[in-house]
């Protein structure tokens, strides 16, 4: 690849950055006020602050590459910021929804950078690896802070539940856990159809069938306390996870794409299990309790094993912007 290729390829990556981050302030200017909680809404203020000065860092980026941010990725940024603060204030467990929605993003901008700073190597670009590994390691701090408050985003969200309605709230939380499921299922049975190196692939078709084991018992546990899978939200997701198919395939670079996604996607399930498991301590259901540490265990080793393939990714993402 040469000079003037990874230039321009390194000049995307910080427009997507830019965007990234241009959806991360929409949701943080909304965030305090949804919390539902103190110290969650002062999280989301605290990193307010962070991300209006990552912003501006990018742009400074863009403007020493005599470049500019790109309009039509930062529309849709805010846009997609927009519709994802409404979906959390509108549901009936507003904090929970918005923590591990926020946790989900908060993975998908750390995704971004580390792809990002080794593009910036490859290039290099010193003051774009520099920005690139600071910017990351606030978002890792966020997300830490995001992870300290699980337990009070679930005692928010069942504030004004009865104790006798915690089985109910038991049997929605694993109907979205199964509807998300089924989503991941539709991903992963795409993803190694349309990426490369053959690991990154090998590695989702792994995770599919541990995936597949994951939807069977938490349709198991539903079933066994007297709830339903909900075909609504099982449908909604599958649909989304073939939007999402269709966006990384049409992407020039669609192994860094995917591979920062399905990382930002593992902690979205990290973040719902860890209050569904909250849920079923409340409700004393401890096999809930037992399934939901196993699923967890391995949905943790699963991005992790993501995260050990950035290199690859990146260089896989490189190789096919120029065989383009």
């Amino acid at each position: 690849m040469s000079d003037r290729d990874l230039q321009e390829q390194l000049t995307k990556y910080l427009t997507d950055v830019h965007s990234i981050e241009e959806q991360a302030l929409v949701q943080l200017r909304r965030a305090p006020e949804i919390a539902g909680d103190p110290e969650i809404s002062e999280a989301f203020s605290q990193h307010l602050h962070e991300t209006e000065r990552q912003e501006e860092r990018i742009r400074e980026l863009l403007t020493a590459a005599d470049a500019k941010p790109s309009k039509a990725k930062d529309v849709a940024g805010k846009a997609t910021g927009i519709g994802m603060a409404l979906f959390a204030k509108f549901q009936p467990d507003t904090p929970g929804k918005l923590v591990a929605h926020a946790y989900s993003y908060e993975h998908m901008e750390l995704a971004a950078y580390e792809l990002l700073r080794r593009a910036a190597e490859r290039a290099g670009q010193p003051e774009v690896v520099s920005a690139a590994r600071h910017i990351g390691d606030e978002e890792r701090r966020m997300a830490g802070r995001l992870e300290s408050v699980f337990d009070r985003a679930v005692e928010a969200s069942l504030r004004e539940v009865d104790p006798d309605d915690l089985t109910e709230q038991l049997r929605k939380y694993l109907a979205d856990a199964h509807a998300i499921e089924m989503q991941a299922i539709q991903m992963l049975e795409r993803a190694p159809k349309i990426t490369e190196p053959e690991a990154l692939a090998h590695l989702y078709e792994e995770h599919l069938e541990e995936t597949r084991g994951h939807e069977r018992r938490v349709s198991e546990r539903l079933e066994a306390i007297g709830g339903s899978t909900s075909l609504l939200k099982d449908a909604g997701m599958r649909l989304g996870a073939l939007n999402w198919g269709g966006f990384f395939q049409a992407q020039p670079d669609t192994p860094a794409k995917l591979a920062g996604f399905a990382y930002a996607f593992e902690h979205l399930e990290i973040g719902g299990y860890e209050q569904l498991k909250r849920v079923a301590q409340r409700a004393d259901d401890s096999e809930t309790m037992r399934t939901v540490d196993s699923i967890l265990t391995e949905e943790r080793a699963a991005a992790e094993k993501i995260a050990a393939k950035w290199e690859e990714a990146i260089d896989a993402s490189l190789a096919q912007v120029v065989a383009a």
